[in-house]
C-alpha cells in the first residue's frame, strides 16, 4: 500500500532572494533578477549576463571551517536546506535518523574547483593540486554535506539528469516514502555553474542568449526569445508521510501526489519536436496521482526561453490537455531567476507550493510579444489571484529527459 505524501518545509537561495519569503515576494512583484556576470571578466565573452545568487554569506548558514570545506554549489544546498528543515520543525533529537532520507542533485557539481585546480597543474605540477579536489567537485556532495550537516541517515542519494534533476530528485524522495523506505525526505536541488568554462560552453552550444538587456534576455514563449540565461541557487523541500506530519502536528503546505518521468530518445539536446515526451511525463504524473487533466489549474512550465524548447513544451501541453489546455494558467519562473539547471526543478516546484498555498500565480515577467504558435495563456502582464487546487511542474533535460511532479491543496 503506497502511503500519501505532504510537504512540510520549503527552503531557497535564488537570485531574487535567499529565503523563500523573499523569493516568493519578489516573483509577485515581477523583479527580475538578471544583470552582468560579476564572477568574471566577460569582456570576450559573447554571452555577458546571469542571474547571480546577491548578497550570500555561508556563515549565517554553518561555521566558517565547514563553509570552507564546501563548493558554492553545496553551500546553497545546506543553506536551502537549513530554511526547510526549520520550516517543517524537524528536530532530529526526536527522529530516528535513518527514516530521514536525502534526494539532493545537481547537474555538474564544481566547476569552479576543477577550473581552479586545472590550472594549478598545468602552472605548478600534479603535486599542487588540492588533496580535496575530488570530493570538492562530486555532485553528489551536496547530498553528502546536507545529511551530515544535519546527521540524516537515511537512504541518501544524487539524482543527475541536466535540467530535470531538481525535478526528479524530489520525484525519488517521493517514491522512497510512498513505499515505505524512509518517513521524511529532504529533496531538491541545487547549482552554482556561472564559470569561465561553463559560460563558454553553453553559448558554444548556442543555448544563451546573448543581448545584454536584462529585461529582455529571459523571455520564456515571447516571439523574442533567443537563448537561456544561466542561474543558479538551491530550491530544497521536506517530504514525509502523511501520518509522520500528522504525528507530530507538523503545518501541511500541499499534498504532492503524482510523478512522471520518461526520455524523448530522440536527440541529446532538443526535445523531441511533437512534445510527445513531455506529454507523457505529465500523462503519467496526472495518472498516478488519480486525476484527470481537467483537474489542473496552473502549469509551472519548464520554460527556458529557447526557441524550440517553448515551442516544443506548448505542443505537448495541448497534447496532454486538449482543448483543456486553453483554461490552464501557465507560467514560466525562469522569467525572473534565469535558468537553474540542476536547481530549477526545486525552485519551480516550491514556486508552485506557494501558488497553492496563497492563491496567486505569478507573471511571465518579460513576455510582451505574442508568438503565434506559442498560443496559451502563459500569464502575460500581471499576477492572477485564484485559487489554485492543483499545479504541475515541469522539467526538461538534455539527453531527453522529461520530469513532471503533480502537488495538489492537502484535504484530510
Amino acid at each position: 500500500m503506497s502511503r500519501r505524501v505532504v510537504v512540510t518545509g520549503l527552503g531557497a537561495i535564488t537570485p531574487i532572494g535567499n529565503s523563500v519569503q523573499e523569493f516568493w515576494s519578489s516573483l509577485k512583484e515581477k523583479k527580475v533578477g538578471i544583470g552582468p556576470i560579476t564572477y568574471f571578466d566577460t569582456t570576450d565573452y559573447k554571452a555577458k549576463l546571469a542571474a547571480q545568487v546577491k548578497d550570500y554569506d555561508p556563515k549565517k548558514y554553518m561555521d566558517p571551517k565547514t563553509a570552507k570545506r564546501m563548493e558554492q554549489f553545496c553551500q546553497f544546498a545546506v543553506s536551502a536546506a537549513k530554511e526547510a528543515l526549520e520550516d517543517a520543525g524537524i528536530d532530529m533529537e526526536k527522529e530516528d535518523p535513518f527514516r530521514v532520507g536525502v534526494s539532493v542533485g545537481s547537474g555538474i557539481g564544481s566547476l569552479q574547483s576543477i577550473e581552479r585546480e586545472y590550472k594549478k597543474l598545468l602552472d605548478k605540477g600534479p603535486g599542487r593540486v588540492n588533496p580535496l579536489l575530488v570530493p570538492l567537485m562530486i555532485c553528489n556532495m551536496a547530498a553528502g554535506n546536507v545529511a551530515i550537516q544535519y546527521g540524516l541517515k537515511g537512504k541518501c542519494i544524487n539524482v543527475v539528469t541536466a535540467c530535470a534533476t531538481g525535478t526528479h530528485s524530489i520525484g525519488e524522495a517521493f517514491r522512497s516514502i510512498q513505499y515505505g523506505e524512509a518517513d521524511v525526505m529532504v529533496a531538491g536541488g541545487t547549482e552554482a555553474s556561472i564559470t569561465p568554462i561553463g559560460v563558454a560552453g553553453f553559448t558554444a552550444l548556442t543555448a544563451l542568449n546573448t543581448t545584454e538587456d536584462p529585461m529582455r534576455a529571459s523571455i520564456p514563449f515571447d516571439k523574442e526569445r533567443n537563448g537561456f540565461i544561466m542561474g543558479e541557487g538551491a530550491g530544497i523541500v521536506i517530504l514525509e508521510s502523511l501520518e509522520h506530519a500528522k504525528a507530530r502536528g507538523a503545518k501541511i503546505y500541499a499534498e504532492l501526489a503524482g510523478y512522471g518521468a520518461t526520455c524523448d530518445a530522440y536527440h541529446i539536446t532538443s526535445p523531441a519536436e511533437d512534445g510527445s515526451g513531455a506529454a507523457k511525463a505529465m500523462e503519467v504524473a496526472i495518472a498516478d496521482a488519480g486525476m484527470k487533466p481537467e483537474d489542473v489549474d496552473y502549469v509551472n512550465a519548464h520554460g527556458t526561453s529557447t526557441h524550440h524548447n517553448d515551442l516544443f513544451e506548448t505542443k505537448a501541453i495541448k497534447l496532454t490537455f486538449g482543448e483543456h489546455a486553453k483554461k490552464l494558467k501557465i507560467n514560466s519562473t525562469k522569467s525572473m531567476i534565469g535558468h537553474l539547471l540542476g536547481a530549477a526543478g526545486g525552485v519551480e516546484f516550491i514556486t508552485c507550493v506557494k501558488s497553492i498555498e496563497e492563491g496567486f500565480v505569478h507573471a511571465t515577467a518579460g513576455l510582451t510579444m505574442d508568438d503565434p504558435e506559442c498560443d496559451l495563456d502563459y500569464t502575460k502582464g500581471d499576477g492572477v489571484a485564484m485559487e489554485v487546487n492543483c499545479a504541475i511542474s515541469n522539467s526538461l533535460g538534455f539527453g531527453g529527459h522529461n520530469a513532471t511532479l503533480l502537488v495538489k491543496k492537502f484535504r484530510d
